[in-house]
């Protein structure tokens, strides 16, 4: 069950903004961006709060990629420690896997520090240009 707000801070009031069919779909899809409701995206625009940073397409896939990889390292550093405790030779260096392990979230911190921001149209597309490239 949720806790109850104060009077002061539940919504009571309702703000009513006539837009046309265009401006009600740029509002959605930026909304859908930024992983808001449009309530709360127009409360934040309005009220001069700060909007989460949208992530590009690149930006997402690597964190993936990034996820993915930490994965396979802890799976092998997981065996590597199995082998050890068992007396067999390890199938990677323990200390280059801990190098690894840092590195990758040495990456993710600098990946989540980007400042700038990187629209769908900036992000490779593999038809459109192919030729630039030959």
């Amino acid at each position: 069950m949720r806790p109850k707000l104060s009077k002061n801070l539940l919504r009571t009031k309702t703000l009513e903004a006539r837009v046309n069919a265009i401006e009600h779909e740029m509002i959605k899809l930026k909304a859908q961006d930024a992983g808001l409701s449009i309530a709360e995206l127009t409360r934040r625009s309005v009220l001069l709060k700060p909007l989460p940073k949208r992530l590009s397409k690149i930006t997402l896939a690597t964190y993936r990629e990034l996820v993915r990889i930490g994965s396979n390292i802890n799976q092998l550093t997981r065996a590597t420690n199995t082998a050890i405790k068992m007396g067999l030779r390890p199938p990677a260096d323990p200390e280059q896997l801990k190098q690894l392990q840092e590195l990758l979230q040495q990456i993710g911190r600098e990946l989540s520090q980007i400042e700038t921001e990187v629209t769908d149209d900036d992000d490779i597309d593999d038809d459109s240009d192919s030729e630039d490239w030959e």
